[in-house]
């Protein structure tokens, strides 16, 4: 099989924690060149995944005049739109972490980068590729749900604030949980439901919990004085067609409502959620029943059934668009659109007001 030649921008938390891991499950890969701003951490990276001769910079701009197949843009939010546009501009397919990228205005320009050099772009929404997801969306476009009128969008944790890197700095990142997690829900969601015409959002952003020193928190106390972002956040989105979402989204809260990268949807056959495992309910026979599919696969001797993880399965689709011209599951388009939500939802919860979209 045909090696295809990446890059890769932004060697922290992200790159090595899924992407990079994953790149070198796949071997069908070949890391020849490492960027960030920070030249030990690029250094580190290339010495755990990248070729022999793989090269480190710390300038973007140099990197993508390499001979690359594709990019890999693993930066804070604020970085996402500048070096993905210069990277197709230099003739390179790009996978850019999700957040699409800070602002809607800024992914829009992606788009239509993509679309003006004709390379590949696509985000890494990787909760699409677990087993629950995909049978679930197979489930959606077969149409056993019907049509899906209303959903929840849950991205909630109840004392998680992530400490390190640059999450808690509105500046760099755009937001708190509503652009860090919220993100993950509302794909899953608008993507199950196949529909990205939205009509209107509303939404309320909280910092409330954030002043607090002694915060029982996951990762250990944050600065309040660094922590510049929302806390939790919340969105009503009415869709073109009438259909309506609510979006949920915290890293600190005093809930025990939990859960991420979970989507609940009501449909007019059956609806479906993720909060205990998937779980269908519908009416069969003149009864009330939930379906509860088993992803397990166990049962089968010296082999424990385990299903292929999700972030090894993004790489693949990737890969497979990039070199075999197969189709993305992630089209830019469509995360666009969830870009689009987010700072509706910011928008709305500054000025107290709906905000309409044409």
């Amino acid at each position: 099989m045909k090696t295809m030649k990446i890059g890769i921008v932004g060697c922290g938390g992200i790159a090595n924690g899924k992407h990079l891991p994953a790149i070198k499950r796949n071997g069908n890969f070949e890391a020849v060149a490492f960027c960030d701003l920070i030249e030990e951490r690029a250094v580190k990276a290339k010495e755990e995944y990248g070729t022999p001769d793989a090269r480190v910079y710390t300038d973007y701009q140099e990197l993508i005049k390499e001979d690359l197949d594709a990019v890999y843009v693993l930066t804070p939010n604020n970085a996402h739109a500048p070096v993905t546009i210069a990277a197709l501009k230099a003739g390179k397919h790009v996978m850019c972490e999700k957040p699409m990228a800070k602002t809607y205005a800024e992914a829009k320009e992606m788009v239509e980068t993509a679309k003006e050099t004709g390379k590949i772009l696509t985000i890494g929404y990787q909760n699409r590729y677990r087993p629950d997801s995909q049978y679930l969306k197979r489930a959606c476009a077969n149409g056993d749900l019907g049509d899906i009128y209303y959903a929840k969008a849950h991205a909630i944790r109840r004392r998680a604030v992530p400490t390190w890197g640059v999450f808690i700095d509105e500046e760099k990142q755009g937001g708190g949980p509503l652009i860090d997690i919220g993100t993950h829900a509302l794909d899953l969601t608008l993507w199950m439901m196949d529909n990205y015409e939205p009509e209107s959002v509303s939404g309320s952003v909280f910092r409330k919990l954030a002043d607090q020193t002694e915060t029982g928190n996951a990762w250990g106390d944050w600065d309040p004085e660094k922590f510049t972002v929302e806390d939790s956040a919340f969105g009503f989105i009415k869709m073109k067609n009438g259909a309506t979402i609510v979006l949920e989204s915290s890293w600190a809260i005093n809930s025990l409502d939990v859960g991420e990268a979970q989507t609940s949807l009501c449909g007019t056959k059956a609806g479906a959620d993720m909060a205990d495992g998937l779980r269908i309910n519908k009416v069969e026979y003149g009864r009330q029943c939930v379906e509860t599919p088993d992803f397990s696969a166990g049962g089968v001797a010296f082999f424990d059934g385990a299903a292929e993880k999700a972030d090894d399965v993004e790489q693949k689709v990737f890969y497979n668009a990039v070199v075999n011209g197969e189709p993305l599951t992630v089209k830019p388009e469509q995360a666009l659109v969830v870009t689009q939500i987010l700072e509706a939802i910011y928008e709305a919860a500054k000025s107290g007001k709906t905000v309409y979209f044409e």
